[in-house]
């Protein structure tokens, strides 16, 4: 993901942003400097500078000509990120509770969302985490696994790339590379394919019949990998 899309997750239009670089660059500028750096008409530019100052991504700065500074890209994400977390806050607390899950199959597409289901997954977890997956997913989740050791969970993992997790229990074995596998506490799975960007497609559910078959699954790959290592070392 470049500058200007990360930009445009935290609120800015993709103008916006390209004068938001432009100023981290360049330092304090008039509209007029803006627009000639960055080759977007004078009017869209100031209108542009104006929501910079407004959400909180630049200072006006007055000199002898009027001039933006921007904020520094630290200080403007934290501020994003706490305004989110007080606003997450209120709508918890405002909003009712969400009623119980119906059980059903639900298809969760784009690689994003799929690790953002599987963290979630993970933060929610109780008591135990069975997790089959390749190289890269499992460097992302790892944050989340080793604060589920330090919490006295059980980590149990599959994987096929070069993995060490103090306190998880880490079996190897040849795993697709676009394959992810997670049950979490024996009442929620996610299943399907990653790498693929926005056509990476998943599977989660609570399902008791979907969590058994998968943690099933799991159990005799585990034996399976087991029996092959004693058969190895003998």
């Amino acid at each position: 993901m470049e500058s200007v899309e990360m930009l445009m997750q935290f609120g800015l239009t993709r103008q916006e942003a390209l004068i938001y670089i432009t100023l981290t660059a360049e330092g304090a500028l008039s509209g007029y400097e803006a627009a000639k750096l960055t080759g977007i008409s004078r009017s869209n530019a100031y209108g542009a500078l104006a929501e910079l100052v407004a959400k909180g991504a630049a200072y006006v700065v007055e000199d002898t000509a009027l001039r933006y500074s921007p904020v520094p890209v630290r200080e403007f994400c934290r501020n994003k990120i706490h305004r989110m977390q007080e606003l997450m806050k209120a709508l918890s607390k405002d909003l009712p509770e969400r009623q119980s899950d119906s059980g059903g199959y639900v298809t969760i597409t784009g690689d994003r969302h799929i690790m953002d289901k599987a963290r979630n997954m993970l933060r929610a977890c109780e008591a135990r985490v069975y997790l089959s997956a390749a190289g890269e997913p499992l460097r992302q989740l790892q944050p989340e696994l080793e604060a589920l050791i330090r919490a006295g969970c059980k980590v149990v993992v599959i994987t096929g790339a070069p993995f060490e997790l103090v306190g998880a229990t880490v079996h190897h074995a040849e795993k697709r590379p676009d394959q992810i596998g997670l049950i979490v506490d024996s009442s929620s799975v996610l299943t399907g394919e990653l790498g693929q960007k926005e056509a990476s497609s998943c599977l989660y559910s609570k399902r008791k019949n979907l969590v058994d078959l998968f943690k099933t699954a799991l159990k005799n790959e585990i034996s399976l990998i087991e029996l092959r290592k004693g058969t190895a070392e003998g």
